[in-house]
């Protein structure tokens, strides 16, 4: 299956897997600290246990903390 991740550092990154993989598995493919992010599918935040059986487009949100 391939993955799609939208995110704010550049264009797209492509994940591809042929077994089912958890988002936390493609940020951990992509580098990127799964604590930094939060996962959107169409409108919806998901979290980063779920697992992806199919083809799919994720975004990416930055969460910023501070004061």
């Amino acid at each position: 299956m391939r993955i799609t991740v939208n995110h704010e550092d550049g264009g797209p990154s492509i994940v591809e897997s042929d077994e089912p993989i958890k988002i936390a598995e493609v940020l951990e493919r992509l580098d990127i600290a799964s604590s930094t992010v939060l996962a959107v599918l169409g409108e919806t935040i998901v979290p980063h246990s779920s697992m992806i059986t199919d083809d799919i487009e994720i975004e990416l949100i930055v969460v910023s903390s501070g004061g």
